[in-house]
């Protein structure tokens, strides 16, 4: 491994461990701005702001940006939609903290639903993590025998931040990662302008506006081109574990600068998936606790609506676990990468954050 690849695998880490502590930041941040705007209105005026601020920046690239990128962007933004309008509608009803947790299983449901595309059965160390995760889930969440309205939703927004995270490894190229990401910041602001559409747009009060601004250029545009660009580089496992790092800043971020109180069960809770989100991955072999490698697809959608539609469906329709493979199997695939590391050394050459390329 040459040093400049190194270089760009260590830039990768640095930049999503500082990613997770600007999301981290977002959560107490946003639920105090949600008590004076409406989730949508909110968030709408969040990712066109940021689509904007990072599309003007380099539009060249945007504009040289084929219907494939726009395709997968427009499929990727809208998986992120759904996500963040979960999250955000969950993060109203649950404490930070707490939200910060729960959406941190999207680590846990990664591997999972590369099981279920792969047609595996899920191995222990990921049954062993499911069930440490439910159960702070549960420590965190349940008021008797009910789980809260909140930490469900979250719950569901995690599973999509799963899909995209899987997707995005796949189809992120340092060479269009510029466009992909202001592709995804356009998509979500325009689906949710027109949810908040139906009854009016609600612009931010005045005192709020540093904040939004935060929200929106740092953690919005520059967080999405930074993890895009670090994605091409890295493998989802590697993303997914330091991605781990969130709910911990956003803990440590609540306490110490708003004042959040964490109680008992909060910190058994964290410590309960904190777990189960290292036991989910195995970083000697880059791999997942099953094995299960980067997914590789065999179908590439050409346009917007195949883009939105197959995004998900194809993201693992080649993965294959080491232990299913031959020796030949295993010299051919050698081959393979190399050649592609070598093509990717060329043809991937830096064009936009960092020196490389991005993402959320």
């Amino acid at each position: 491994m040459s040093a400049r690849r190194d270089f760009r695998l260590a830039l990768a880490v640095g930049a999503l461990v500082a990613i997770t502590a600007v999301w981290g930041s977002t959560f107490p941040i946003s639920k105090d701005l949600l008590t004076r705007q409406p989730v949508p209105d909110f968030l709408a005026l969040r990712f066109l702001t940021a689509a904007l601020v990072v599309g003007l920046v380099r539009p060249g690239a945007l504009l040289r940006a084929g219907w494939r990128v726009v395709g997968v962007g427009v499929g990727l933004g809208l998986i992120y939609f759904t996500g963040q309008y979960l999250q955000f509608v969950g993060l109203q009803h649950t404490a930070p903290t707490v939200s910060a947790f729960v959406v941190s299983m999207y680590v846990v449901f990664t591997p999972l639903l590369a099981c279920l595309l792969t047609r595996k059965l899920p191995s222990p160390r990921t049954a062993i993590a499911t069930v440490l995760a439910t159960a702070g889930v549960a420590v965190m969440s349940l008021r008797g025998f009910s789980l809260g309205w909140g930490e469900m939703l979250t719950v569901f927004a995690a599973s999509l931040y799963a899909a995209h995270i899987l997707a995005l490894g796949r189809w992120s190229r340092a060479r269009t990662a510029y466009a992909l990401a202001v592709v995804q910041l356009g998509t979500m602001g325009l689906a949710f302008l027109a949810v908040a559409s139906i009854d009016g747009v609600q612009l931010p009060e005045a005192r709020d506006i540093p904040a939004f601004l935060y929200l929106a250029i740092l953690a919005g545009g520059i967080a999405l081109l930074g993890q895009t660009w670090a994605q091409a580089h890295l493998p989802a496992p590697t993303v997914s574990i330091i991605m781990v790092l969130e709910p911990v800043w956003a803990g440590v971020i609540g306490v110490s600068v708003f004042g959040e109180r964490l109680d008992a069960r909060i910190i058994l809770g964290g410590i309960l998936i904190l777990f189960a989100l290292v036991v989910i991955t195995d970083r000697s072999r880059g791999t997942y606790a099953d094995g299960v490698r980067r997914p590789r697809w065999r179908r590439r959608p050409t346009g917007v609506a195949a883009g939105a539609s197959v995004v998900i469906a194809d993201v693992g329709t080649q993965a294959v676990a080491p232990d299913q493979e031959d020796g030949q199997d295993v010299a051919r695939r050698a081959r393979h990468d190399k050649a592609r590391d070598e093509h990717d050394e060329v043809a991937d050459q830096p064009e936009g954050f960092a020196g490389d390329r991005s993402a959320l």
